[in-house]
């Protein structure tokens, strides 16, 4: 099979197509035939070795201190069950799936191996119908955190929600999340971004760049930064400072949030009821990953890169 294999740690061009043995399921495991991945924040740093705080010293021991321990790397994905192991029970061979690979990755490839069972290596869900396999790939990563933080916050109907670094993976969900809990939210995103971040239901959008944004700035209930240590300004800066009595600032810096096969049942819902959607900035093909990451490195890609693997089909 055709993989993308990573035995070292630097620029793009470390990421090399490759023709690999094709893995076959143990007894607990699901052989996926993999339609579609992305290229995450979380896959980039990766690749850079950058990897954020909140990964512990074992984590850090476990995806590999000088070099990648899995040559195959991935986070997420969406294909087609080829095989099951003799005790799987939770799916059968032809449904069609998404999720994430957790730390176990693998997803940059033809054909992945993964337990049915959630586990910090990852959870699979019976993908949304309405959706493509492009469309799956691109809601995993950036829901689930997006969900894992909102939960933590408690957010309620009514309640102010400022969302910082609202165009990307994270933040486009978690708009999106907020605003189906009945918040009242604002975005905060870049000019170029503010007319996407509208039509996904913020109430109100603030440019960070413009000089006089922090005087936009009002009390909140919740404050996500969406995007952590790797961008700053002003105006983020101060929003720290904008919580309402018992306001919550939350940041994805802050916990290390683990896949949960039931946020994907929840979004499968949310999708099909027509309340949530993928948002998509690019589609590479999987010889082309080199060249999706180039652009992920750029730290302004609008929600999701996705990576089409052989044939889609939706």
């Amino acid at each position: 099979m055709k993989a993308i294999i990573c035995t070292r740690y630097g620029p793009p061009e470390v990421l090399q197509l490759k023709e690999v043995e094709k893995p076959t399921p143990k007894n607990d495991e699901i052989l996926v035939k993999v339609h579609a991945t992305a290229v995450t924040a979380s896959d980039s740093l990766m690749r850079r070795s950058d990897l954020p705080v909140m990964f512990s010293l074992m984590r850090r021991l476990g995806v590999g201190l000088l070099k990648p321990r899995k040559a195959i790397t991935g986070f997420v994905l969406a294909g087609e069950v080829e095989a099951v192991g003799k005790d799987v029970k939770l799916f059968k061979k032809g449904d069609q799936i998404y999720g994430s690979a957790g730390l176990r990755m693998g997803a940059y490839a033809e054909y992945a191996c993964l337990p049915e069972a959630q586990t910090l290596t990852g959870c699979l869900a019976i993908k949304p119908a309405t959706l493509s396999y492009e469309e799956a790939a691109a809601v995993p990563y950036g829901a689930m955190i997006a969900m894992h933080f909102l939960n933590k916050g408690n957010v309620q109907r009514g309640q102010r929600v400022l969302v910082y670094g609202a165009s990307g993976a994270i933040g486009t969900a978690a708009i999106q999340l907020a605003k189906f809990a009945g918040a009242e939210v604002t975005g905060v995103c870049s000019a170029a971004n503010l007319a996407l971040v509208k039509s996904l239901g913020a109430d109100k959008v603030i440019d960070y760049t413009r000089d006089d944004s922090v005087n936009s700035l009002e009390q909140y209930d919740i404050v996500l930064d969406a995007v952590g240590k790797r961008k700053t300004s002003k105006l983020k800066v101060a929003s720290q400072h904008t919580l309402a009595p018992g306001g919550k600032y939350l940041s994805v810096d802050r916990g290390a949030p683990r896949p949960r096969a039931q946020y994907l049942v929840q979004l499968k819902q949310l999708i099909e009821e027509g309340k949530f959607k993928a948002v998509i900035d690019r589609s590479y093909p999987l010889e082309q990953i080199a060249e999706a990451h180039r652009y992920v490195d750029q730290g302004h890609k609008k929600g999701n890169v996705v990576i089409t693997v052989g044939v889609i089909r939706g």
